[in-house]
């Protein structure tokens, strides 16, 4: 039975050759001529943002209408260490990380046992509380002209972030992928399958003695803590951070973001992050009043075709396409196979 266990999961964080062409594609991104970086490194901490929802969200199955409570936790921490003093760019993504994780703790065990439409009142409620103590604190946040004076030093004391965003594109990358090793390895351990069962059978779970509110606490504590880092991210590599990181608008992208690319496939965020700030550039670049339209078409198209989002959708039909096994006769004994390869 142990064997068989490690075996499993074993099978599970195995890596899959697109995900490596995945990861690679952005190292050979760097090596563009005329690529946009500082966009792409936008597109990837935004993935993180994704993905830091995707955990509460896909996994475990909890609705919240104000993750962005987290993620401009991480950015204002970030700023606020960079304004007074504290330019050491990773420790300061540890600090922003911390803070925003406790704010999650402290999330989890306050939505404990609600559901529905409580739980994302609650969400939404923290979030526009901090938002709108942010917006009027204008003595110790700067309010709408946000947090002015940050400088961020070189990372690693080697590299300075230049203006071409080569550093800040690195730096992000780096970041970003060693977060999604972690998570990848949270879901596919046995927490991750405790995470998924209470998600689709709370009641079975509960039979089983499985701490399930203890795991609600921990799943918004984690994902609140990479919420903050990738705040914290856009905070560093842009060296400002306003209101906006708080408001409602930032909460309403990130889960169109990941309805886009779809749940509970780790890749989902990034996938969706592609496709969003990727048709926003260019949708606004087109024009700058009426983007926002082509953006409610766009999720309007993918909710009617790819119901699961693009990667799950595409996932499904890939299955279909391959050959089924068990589908020829077999030849030793004769007999005719169906095509779920039961004989007939």
């Amino acid at each position: 039975m142990r064997e068989a266990a490690l075996q499993y999961f074993h099978a599970r964080s195995r890596w899959s050759g697109w995900e490596v062409a995945f990861w690679m594609a952005w190292v050979v991104l760097f090596f563009v001529p005329g690529a946009n970086l500082a966009l792409f490194g936008q597109v990837l901490a935004w993935g993180l943002f994704a993905l830091s929802l995707d955990l509460v969200l896909g996994y475990r199955g909890i609705p919240s209408l104000g993750h962005a409570t987290f993620f401009g936790i991480g950015a204002y921490t970030a700023g606020f260490l960079g304004k007074y003093g504290w330019s050491e760019p990773i420790s300061g993504l540890f600090v922003a990380g911390l803070l925003a994780g406790v704010a999650g703790l402290a999330t989890g065990r306050i939505v404990r046992g609600l559901h529905g439409v409580g739980l994302l009142m609650v969400t939404l409620g923290l979030n526009l509380l901090l938002y709108d103590f942010v917006h009027r604190s204008t003595e110790l946040t700067g309010g709408d002209d946000g947090v002015q004076g940050i400088s961020i030093a070189p990372v690693l004391g080697l590299f300075r972030f230049d203006m071409f965003g080569r550093t800040a594109y690195v730096y992000t990358l780096v970041v970003v992928f060693l977060l999604f090793l972690l998570t990848r390895a949270l879901v596919n351990s046995s927490w991750g399958l405790s995470l998924l069962g209470a998600r689709d059978k709370p009641r079975r779970m509960t039979m089983l003695g499985a701490p399930l509110d203890a795991d609600l606490t921990w799943t918004f504590a984690i994902s609140a803590a990479v919420a903050g880092v990738a705040g914290a991210l856009l905070t560093q590599t842009t060296q400002f951070v306003s209101p906006e990181v708080l408001s409602f608008q930032r909460s309403a992208d990130v889960l169109v973001i990941l309805v886009i690319g779809g749940t509970a496939v780790l890749y989902g965020g990034f996938i969706g992050a592609i496709v969003f700030l990727l048709m926003r550039d260019q949708l606004a670049a087109m024009n700058p009043i009426y983007w926002y339209f082509w953006i409610g078409l766009l999720l309007v198209l993918i909710v009617s075709f790819f119901r699961k989002g693009i990667l799950p959708t595409v996932r499904d039909q890939l299955a279909r396409w391959r050959p089924r096994r068990g589908a020829a006769p077999s030849p030793a004994s004769g007999s005719e196979v169906t095509a779920q390869g039961e004989p007939s």
